[in-house]
């Protein structure tokens, strides 16, 4: 089952994984590399640029409130999953 909302735990967890993909980034800007997956990450918000609904929540428009939980997305923890539609 799926809970309702995550914990403080998982929360966590989101904050500090988001925080490892922006230091991988930064490290591959640092080394030289130009690719164009690069160009794209580097126009991604960092962890501390973003709202916590954004953190925590996805775009769904099957939901009710347009918004669903972060955990409820298959494969949640290995997709990019920083941006969405502008005015939700």
């Amino acid at each position: 089952k799926t809970p309702w909302k995550l914990s403080r735990t998982r929360k966590a967890n989101v904050r500090s994984r988001l925080k490892l993909v922006d230091s991988v980034i930064d490290a591959v800007k640092e080394s030289g590399v130009e690719c164009a997956a690069l160009t794209k990450a580097l126009q991604l918000p960092k962890e501390h640029e973003m709202p916590a609904r954004d953190k925590y929540t996805v775009f769904s428009r099957h939901v009710k409130g347009y918004r669903k939980g972060i955990h409820k997305v298959p494969k949640w923890t290995r997709m990019t999953l920083r941006t969405n539609p502008k005015g939700f």
